[in-house]
């Protein structure tokens, strides 16, 4: 009965779709009662850990490829057909230019993008009338895969035989080739030697093959041609994972906040109790994001000059100035109702690109890359600590510690 009439009435503050977000930084916000709030738990992670595992990988891949095109092509490797759908959905914010996914391209507007399969070359008794008919079928977008055979010996020689017998006569233009298998350094540039040699120095080469930001990297220091990339599983089921949590961090009791912490040996595990804002610097000379801090909602940060403090290793700290401050959390729903009007896919994926260039090289190396900072303030180490002390050394007199993070700390929610 309980269940039947219940309507959502809290509030909810999340950073947008496309922002880069680092380890213990609160990124999604809900502000309801404790019922309410963890009935939202599984379906909030389910869709948060899922997106920003897509948007990562995707994002990674394509930081990777530089100016070359990346094609999602992941839904028969995605954990089912939902998720494959709206990983197509998240492969797009994180940069990718379309996806081989035809119902997710109707459902959110994605381009549609694609070559033929190996399928369709093996139903066919000859390589080249598979060729032929493929081309006849789709003469204005017409990209062979070559390696079902050999790619060298007949793969390519007879995609350049369609081209002279049925595309070039007819006026159409031969788009090229896509190679998904075998030394694709090697391959690619000796395909790119065999489509000048035969007068189509425009046709593209596409390279597939369960690609990831590390084979793209090696390719291209191998002098790879590539002027397009399929990526597949590596976007839409990555092996990493963010590892979103959901945490109560506190309760409201006679109108007031209640700070709570988990405590573990771990200490990543040991979460930042309290609300919290999180706040970006952006260095105002480069442009770059310098760090985060995590602030109290009552605590004001200094426009001019912040010392940032690592919150475990606190000897390391930058003094930094000449920034300027950005609150990453932005409200979508208050008292239940949505505030927030969700921007196209489109705009959502030029954020993130725009997003993503703020952040140093450095830290988005795909092998040991820099530590971002993510700070805290002073009040909120200081409430984490006193929290810590009080759970840790099981005190005698938990009343009185309470008391003394309550003093050093008035919650308030707005």
């Amino acid at each position: 009965s309980y269940l039947k009439d219940l309507k959502f009435k809290g509030d909810v503050y999340a950073v947008p779709d496309g922002t880069a977000v680092f380890p213990n930084e609160p990124v999604l916000t809900v502000k309801a009662d404790i019922i309410t709030a963890q009935l939202l738990e599984t379906a909030l992670l389910a869709n948060f850990n899922h997106g920003s595992l897509v948007t990562t990988a995707a994002k990674r891949i394509t930081n990777e490829a530089g100016n070359i095109p990346v094609m999602e092509f992941g839904a028969r490797r995605a954990r089912g057909i939902d998720s494959a759908i709206e990983a197509s959905k998240h492969a797009f914010v994180g940069g990718c230019v379309g996806t081989s996914n035809t119902y997710a391209g109707m459902k959110y507007n994605i381009p549609v993008l694609g070559t033929m399969a190996h399928s369709l070359v093996t139903d066919c008794e000859d390589e080249y009338d598979a060729f032929l008919e493929y081309a006849k079928s789709n003469p204005d977008n017409c990209l062979f895969l070559v390696d079902t055979y050999d790619t060298l010996r007949s793969g390519i020689p007879n995609a350049i035989k369609v081209a002279n017998d049925y595309l070039t006569p007819n006026g159409y233009k031969f788009k090229g080739i896509r190679i998904d298998s075998g030394d694709l350094a090697y391959l690619s540039k000796e395909a790119r030697k065999m489509l000048d040699e035969a007068g189509y120095p425009d046709a593209k080469i596409c390279l597939s093959n369960g690609l990831n930001e590390y084979s793209i990297r090696d390719l291209l220091k191998q002098g790879a041609v590539i002027d397009s990339i399929g990526a597949g599983d590596n976007i839409a089921a990555p092996k990493e994972r963010v590892g979103g949590v959901y945490k109560l961090v506190a309760v409201e009791k006679d109108d007031e906040i209640i700070p709570k912490i988990k405590v573990s040996d771990d200490t990543a595990k040991t979460i930042n109790p309290g609300r919290k804002i999180a706040y970006r610097f952006y260095d105002l000379e480069t442009g770059y994001a310098i760090g985060d801090v995590l602030a109290l909602p009552d605590e004001i940060i200094p426009d001019k000059k912040y010392t940032l403090v690592h919150p475990v290793e606190t000897w390391k700290k930058q003094e930094i100035e000449n920034y300027r401050k950005r609150q990453l959390q932005e409200p979508i729903f208050i008292n239940g109702e949505l505030v927030y009007e969700q921007p196209d896919l489109k705009e959502r994926q030029r954020y993130c690109d725009e997003e993503f260039k703020t952040l140093y090289p450095e830290v988005t190396r795909i092998n040991e890359p820099h530590e971002y900072y993510m700070d805290l303030t002073d009040k909120l180490r200081e409430l984490k600590n006193q929290l810590i002390e009080m759970h840790k050394n099981k005190t005698d007199k938990p009343k009185q510690l309470i008391k003394r993070v309550n003093e050093t700390r008035k919650t308030k929610w707005n």
